[in-house]
Parts: C-alpha cells; sequence; structure tokens
C-alpha cells in the first residue's frame, strides 16, 4: 500500500503565523492544516499519515507542552516542533528531552523551520512503519493457540525440544507437533525461518 501523502499541523493562536506558516509549506507542496488552539489539532489529528506539528508554546487554555504531553499519551505518530515568541531555556529543554524535533525562536530562518519538518517527517514515517510491523506481527501470533505461542517463545529462546518438553511438561513429540503446525502457520521450512517470522520486524 503506497503512503499517504504527508500533512503539516501548524498550532497558533495567532493567524498571522499561520497564514505564514502555512504559506511557507504550501510553496513547496506540503498539505497543511491550520489550528488556533490545541484542542482544534487534538479534535482533528489524522494518525494514519506521516505529519509534523508546528506547535506554539504559549496557547490559550492549554500549553503546547501539555499538547506535546497528550500526543505521547495518545500515541501520535506525528514529529513535533515547538514555536515561541518567547525564549524559554527551561521549556526548550523539556520539550526535547520528550521528543520533539526543535525548539525556534520567532522569527526563525524559513529554510530552517523547512529543515526541521522534513527531519519531523522522517521520524514520523519511521514511527509509522514501526508500528506497522508490530501490527503485522500481532496478527501472526495472533492466529497461534496459546499452547503454540508458549512453544515458539521457548524456541525463539533457543531451547532444544527435549528442554521444552521438560519445561511444558509435554512429550517431545507433542513439541515436535507444535513445531509442525507453527512451520505451517509461518509458511516457512525451518526453525531459523520461523525464528526469523517471529522476530523480524522488517518481515
Amino acid at each position: 500500500m503506497s503512503e499517504q501523502a504527508p500533512i503539516i499541523y501548524i498550532v497558533d493562536d495567532d493567524p498571522a503565523v499561520r497564514d505564514a506558516v502555512g504559506f511557507l509549506v504550501s510553496s513547496v507542496g506540503y498539505d497543511y492544516r491550520a489550528c488556533a488552539s490545541g484542542a482544534e489539532l487534538l479534535a482533528g489529528l489524522d494518525n494514519a499519515r506521516p505529519a509534523c506539528i508546528v506547535l506554539d508554546v504559549r496557547l490559550p487554555g492549554v500549553s503546547g507542552l501539555e499538547i506535546q504531553r497528550e500526543l505521547q499519551n495518545r500515541g501520535a505518530v506525528a514529529g513535533v516542533i515547538f514555536i515561541t515568541g518567547h525564549g524559554d531555556v527551561p521549556k526548550a529543554v523539556r520539550a526535547m528531552r520528550h521528543g520533539a524535533i526543535d525548539f525556534l525562536e520567532k522569527p526563525f530562518d524559513d529554510q530552517i523551520l523547512l529543515d526541521r519538518i522534513s527531519d519531523a517527517l522522517e521520524a514520523s514515517r519511521a514511527t509509522l512503519a514501526q508500528q506497522g510491523r508490530r501490527e503485522k506481527l500481532e496478527r501472526r501470533l495472533g492466529a497461534l493457540t496459546e499452547r503454540e505461542r508458549e512453544v515458539l517463545a521457548l524456541v525463539i529462546a533457543g531451547k532444544t525440544s527435549k528442554a521444552i518438553a521438560a519445561e511444558l511438561d509435554i512429550s517431545s513429540k507433542t513439541v515436535e507437533n507444535h513445531r509442525h503446525n507453527l512451520m505451517a502457520k509461518a509458511g516457512v521450512s525451518s526453525v531459523a525461518q520461523l525464528i526469523s517470522w517471529a522476530t523480524d520486524e522488517s518481515a
């Protein structure tokens, strides 16, 4: 499935800033959505496409840092770039510690902002890809019985059939049957391939 086009969210209570950043990002081909508040952002956030959030630190009601925490709680994939008209080193440090891509003071250089947006989108794409691999693995493992998952975990740990049988208090023949079923479900022909199937997130 092809990747959805990225989107830039511009969150600032100053309409002039929203317009200026919107014009900048649209001039290089980005889709964008302007939001006057954090609540507006959270209500319209699309977590299925690569995204960057250009987020003002000082917003009416809920602050930018609080919005950042809420985005993390929701598992948002968007990279965050903070902008502020008030130099505030402690807030910048806190934002960066919580995963912000950068913290830019207004007025910022257009090219620097575009470069940071590119960085944020790369991080967002990586997060989306990781989520996709995790979901694929969860679907794979969801097709297994509880006993098959137990056997698989011990196979991955490098246990022999005899050791697995002793640990699970079943016969070695039963372990072999479970391994055969696991390989059939995975569509592989060796234990090495089975382990790769269950652990290789790039698959």
